[in-house]
């Protein structure tokens, strides 16, 4: 473990610790494998640039505690049981899942929908909530995943809540497409961001998934709000106004919220 040594106005010093190198490579090989899959001992290290030989002991603790497990072969390192414990520990103690989750229900009611519920984690967003379509055809996206916020409906609005220069810094220069109708260009998207901030809603059409368009809202459940709401629907269902009445349907419930939270910092 890394030691400094800090002086105090007394005179005396102090010892502040510093990162732990072990610990932060564990961190560190649970964020690869969780943000870009399954690897060998010798992918991994490559991945991470950690030696193998440092890696293996890693590995074999990782495995033993249940973080992560191997498949049949015993060669290929994935995330394991106690993953999911965590997981699952952090999703039922969440105080906004909590709170967000009738309005889930009310919504997937009321648009018959995929609805989704996702939290900003720097440029991204990671999905913590989700109400299925009733209908076979739907979006397929799964709790925990990681999509960068700045090419996703849900997203920009997340991201309209923050002040303009933070917006512009965590929106990168060069942004890699998602599909192949994805908006790259940065100005492109702040300006598309600017519009949630105005609108108060944001869509994305076949930016995050060729043939869904997004309907995104910010809830407004902090100062500002780093979760938000989207409906996802197949383009060719949305005829006969039901773009209008999903857009209507996310604003009402946004409002309905704010109203909440007013009157509750009033008393």
């Amino acid at each position: 473990m890394k030691v400094e040594k800090t002086t105090v106005a007394s005179g005396t010093s102090t010892s502040v610790a510093g990162p732990v190198k072990s610990a932060a490579r564990a961190l560190d090989l649970l964020d690869e494998i969780a943000t870009h899959g399954p690897g060998t001992q010798l992918q991994l290290s490559t991945r991470l640039s950690i030696p193998k030989s440092s890696l293996h002991a890693l590995l074999k603790t990782m495995t033993e505690r249940g973080w992560l497990q191997t498949d049949p072969t015993g060669s290929v390192y994935q995330l394991g049981i106690h993953s999911l414990v965590v997981s699952s520990a952090y999703l039922t103690g969440d105080s906004v899942l909590s709170r967000a989750n009738p309005v889930m229900d009310e919504l997937a009611a009321a648009t018959e929908e995929t609805v989704n519920l996702a939290r900003r984690d720097g440029d991204h967003v990671i999905y913590t909530g989700k109400r299925e379509s009733v209908h076979p055809l739907r979006m397929h996206l799964a709790v925990g995943r990681r999509l960068p916020a700045y090419s996703t409906a849900l997203g920009r609005a997340v991201l309209a809540e923050l002040p303009a220069d933070e917006r512009a810094r965590l929106v990168p220069d060069e942004i890699a497409p998602l599909t192949a109708k994805t908006t790259t260009g940065k100005d492109e998207v702040l300006a598309i961001i600017d519009a949630a901030e105005r609108d108060g809603y944001t869509v994305e059409s076949e930016e995050s998934c060729m043939g869904v368009r997004c309907f995104g809202v910010s809830l407004p459940f902090g100062l500002p709000g780093s979760d938000g709401l989207s409906v996802a629907a197949p383009i060719s269902r949305l005829t006969g106004g039901r773009e209008d009445n999903i857009i209507e349907t996310l604003l009402s419930i946004k409002a309905r919220l704010s109203t909440v939270r007013e009157h509750s910092a009033i008393r």
